[in-house]
């Protein structure tokens, strides 16, 4: 998990979330919607032996424009994006959306806690409980 200030975009986290997954596991591909495409984002997947599944942008280019990685997958969607997100297991993307909603109806989608300290412990004590109740059998 990693928390971060509302300025800083969801597409400049990939790289350290990635990080952080690999360090106890293989990441073998990334599923991500279009807030991660981008040609860094891409490029770094592919630098560390990752296939990228990231949604482009429906107006997106298929020039490489200094990124083939991203290039192959916006023409692999232009061409037949069904066929695409299939191929690459993009409908497993549900399983983090359900969490991300899950905790929202818990909990609410704001932070109650003002200081960025304060915030990043109340996201991660949120995050501990849903897991604690995900776990009970009740």
């Amino acid at each position: 998990m990693e928390v971060s200030s509302e300025e800083v975009h969801d597409s400049k986290m990939l790289k350290k979330m990635v990080d952080n997954a690999s360090k106890n596991n293989v990441v073998k591909r990334v599923l991500a919607d279009g807030t991660y495409d981008s040609k860094p984002n891409f490029q770094y997947l592919r630098d560390n032996g990752i296939e990228g599944a990231i949604k482009v942008r429906k107006n997106s280019n298929s020039k490489a424009m200094g990124c083939y990685p991203r290039k192959i997958v916006v023409i692999q969607q232009i061409k037949d994006f069904d066929k695409w997100k299939d191929s690459v297991s993009y409908g497993y993307r549900w399983m983090a959306e359900t969490v991300f909603s899950s905790i929202k109806r818990m909990f609410g989608e704001y932070v109650s806690a003002r200081k960025f300290p304060n915030m990043t412990k109340e996201l991660i004590l949120k995050a501990s409980l849903y897991n604690m109740f995900t776990t009970m059998n009740i």
